[in-house]
């Protein structure tokens, strides 16, 4: 073609001559004349005007060579151009990648996040990066060593970060395995063709342990004077510039500690043991856009106690009485005294003392308290009343710190030396209706004691010695008078006992002194005589129990109840029946003669018995899951997760009860889900994978019981893909 300006688009390589143009002169123009980046492999022929290459171009040397054509005449004179020829080099992919090491190690911690990167390979290619030629992929080739199925690392195929798999955030454990080799390749052509260059580096790894750890149990000294708050414990999470955040388990109306964005926790106030012993609470990390970087800690505290609290007197004042001549090493009584600093520590451990006795007659000793135990004790000798009829003690309580003072008032009271006497030795008799109510006095009596007033040695204790073996009566006594009323404990019967003949004693609470015994005058007789009434009929028994099943037809029988008249006289009887529950209703009228009609019931002597109809089950229920929480699992998952779940039904539930589990036939929920049966209430729901979202998922189940006949339940079931907290519970 003519002489003009020029473009062309040659490839790299190639070697020899390559023919590129052939220009055509014009007269008087008889040759061409080429100059500028000709580079000693790009010309023109002089006569034919011939554009050529001899040799290779590269790329990677030069990208575009720019030359000037003209023709001439004859004399070498200008005839056309300069005209501007540019010849663009192309790019063949002629680079294979390089790495820019040859090995790469790197550092992960134990339970990082998975798809979070703790490193980047780099590779670069010479070839042209705006072609595919230079477009470079990543992948892990071998993984040294690799005990689970699924490799514990990934790489970003583009940029080359490598991060641990979901299989590796969980899997990975310095104590097991704590360096790993990877080799990995980049290849050019994005990876897409089988004539990709592909090169190769090794990447060592070092796993270390997780830094994320919850700290042991921490434990605070009660009621602090450190200047607040104070520094416990600190957590490290794995990844930097994480936020951390104190997430409460407990709902308590403040919770005195914090975290701050080092990790480290602080109790922001002084503790009361008393008021709260132990402290739990989670620590979490979240990054910027609020989601959670590791797993949640449980934070445990323990609020130590100090001895903070005196002892403190269980009475104001503690009374105890004492016999004129109790023995001495005798135990009178105990001193009780309690300490609110924990329980069988130092801090509460309280110890006795007598500080001082008044008055201090016959001896200033007269009484030991044990150290360890508060029981009083009389040290020297018998008390007399006549010297001293009241003693006070101040009694030191301490514990390790504190010390505080209690009362006690010592009565000496009067040797019992005096029986008591009753005033009647016979009280004749009386007659009672057999109808009487329980608890109703029948005759009151009386005794009388020479032995001090108000204290155990006169107070009287009345008691039916003979002739009530039933304990049909009892006997209260007026601690003021010690007056004594007969009454009635059990309800009375004729027929059963018209007649009792009792023997009543009067005794005392305190021993009497040696040498003397209680004898007739502490005795008094008393008749009952029971009169008889017209008693209410009686039934056969006193229960009545039947069985039906559930799904029995109205008007069906059920049983037949009989009474009969306990005076004998069976004519006038009549028997009906009712109940709370309004779905049955017995009536059987045995006989119905002269006044007892229905229509004057009311006016009849009447008594009761009850109808238990125990219902016998029918399977009529299907059966239903039995828990109390749905199934949850970790998100991510790692394989092997199983869910027990629970089956159950309405019905009555006989030894040999079984349920058979199964799944719905949908696509959907065979491709995710598998059950399989534990035993006869139990089954194992398994997934099937582990590419399932964190969210909740409906599963089918159908559950089908062995009763007769069988019965199908259908149940939807709420699993939980949820994040973890350290404690595998549902975040």
């Amino acid at each position: 073609g003519p002489l003009k300006d020029m473009n062309f688009s040659i490839p790299e390589g190639g070697g020899g001559t390559r023919l590129v143009y052939q220009f055509i002169s014009e007269p008087p123009a008889v040759s061409f004349r080429a100059t500028g980046e000709k580079d000693g492999i790009i010309d023109v022929v002089p006569r034919t005007g011939i554009l050529y290459i001899n040799g290779s171009l590269d790329w990677e040397s030069k990208t575009v060579h720019r030359l000037q054509v003209e023709s001439l005449d004859e004399e070498g004179n200008v005839v056309n151009g300069p005209y501007n020829i540019t010849i663009y080099v192309e790019d063949i992919n002629d680079n294979p990648p390089e790495f820019d090491q040859i090995k790469y190690t790197g550092v992960v911690r134990q339970n990082s996040r998975p798809g979070k990167p703790f490193m980047r390979v780099h590779a670069i290619d010479h070839d042209d990066p705006t072609t595919p030629h230079a477009q470079l992929t990543y992948s892990i080739l071998h993984h040294f060593p690799n005990p689970y199925d699924e490799m514990l690392f990934q790489i970003n195929n583009v940029t080359g970060e490598i991060s641990p798999s979901r299989a590796g955030s969980f899997y990975l454990d310095p104590q097991k395995q704590d360096t790993f080799t990877l080799v990995v390749t980049v290849k050019d052509m994005a990876g897409m063709t089988m004539n990709a260059f592909t090169s190769s580096a090794d990447v060592v790894i070092t796993v270390k342990e997780s830094l994320w750890k919850a700290p042991s149990t921490i434990r605070i000294q009660e009621n602090s004077t450190q200047v607040h708050p104070v520094n416990i414990s600190q957590v490290h999470s794995n990844e930097a510039d994480v936020i951390y955040d104190i997430f409460e388990k407990e709902k308590l109306p403040r919770l005195p500690f914090s975290i701050d964005q080092n990790g480290v926790i602080y109790v922001t106030e002084p503790l009361d043991r008393e008021e709260k012993d132990t402290y739990v609470f989670f620590v979490v990390t979240k990054d910027k856009v609020g989601e959670l970087v590791d797993k949640p800690l449980q934070i445990q505290v323990i609020v130590e106690d100090i001895n903070d609290n005196p002892p403190v007197c269980q009475q104001a004042l503690t009374v105890i009485e004492v016999q004129e001549n109790e023995g001495v090493g005798s135990n009178i009584g105990t001193l009780f005294a309690t300490d609110m600093d924990e329980e069988d520590t130092l801090n509460s451990r309280l110890q006795f003392k007598i500080e001082s006795q008044v008055p201090t007659v016959p001896a200033s000793n007269l009484f030991y308290i044990q150290q360890d135990t508060g029981v009083l004790q009389l040290i020297t000798h018998s008390l007399n009343k006549q010297v001293a009829s009241n003693y006070s003690l101040k009694v030191l309580v301490t514990d390790a710190v504190f010390q505080t003072i209690c009362d006690v008032q010592i009565h000496v009271i009067d040797i019992n030396d005096q029986i008591p006497i009753f005033e009647k030795s016979d009280y004749n008799s009386v007659t009672v209706a057999e109808d009487l109510p329980v608890g109703t006095t029948i005759l009151e009596i009386q005794a009388t004691d020479g032995d001090e007033p108000a204290t155990g040695s006169s107070y009287i204790i009345y008691q039916v010695k003979e002739g009530d073996p039933n304990n049909t009566f009892i006997i209260d006594t007026d601690a003021e008078t010690n007056r004594g009323f007969v009454k009635i404990n059990k309800a009375l019967d004729f027929e059963a006992t018209p007649e009792y003949n009792l023997v009543i004693n009067a005794t005392n609470p305190e021993p009497l002194v040696s040498g003397v015994q209680y004898n007739s005058s502490s005795l008094t007789l008393f008749k009952v005589f029971v009169k008889n009434v017209d008693e209410p009929p009686v039934f056969h028994k006193t229960v009545y129990r039947g069985e039906v099943s559930e799904d029995t037809p109205v008007n069906t029988l059920v049983m037949t109840v009989e009474a009969y008249d306990p005076e004998g006289d069976a004519s006038h009887l009549l028997v009906k029946g009712g109940g709370v529950v309004g779905w049955w209703l017995v009536i059987l009228l045995q006989q119905i003669v002269g006044q007892c009609f229905s229509n004057q019931f009311s006016l009849c002597a009447q008594s009761k018995a009850t109808l238990v109809l125990q219902l016998r089950d029918v399977n009529d229920n299907p059966p239903r899951l039995a828990m109390d929480y749905p199934p949850f699992f970790c998100y991510p998952l790692t394989g092997g997760e199983r869910a027990l779940i629970e089956a159950t039904d309405d019905d009555k539930q006989w030894y040999f009860s079984t349920f058979t589990f199964s799944l719905m036939d949908d696509m959907n929920t065979i491709n995710n889900w598998e059950i399989s049966k534990v035993n006869a209430t139990h089954a194992y729901l398994f997934p099937k994978h582990t590419n399932f979202e964190e969210r909740v998922y409906h599963v089918p189940v159908i559950i089908n019981d062995n009763g007769k006949p069988p019965l199908e339940g259908k149940v939807n079931l709420e699993v939980n893909i949820c994040k973890c907290s350290s404690e595998k519970s549902c975040f």
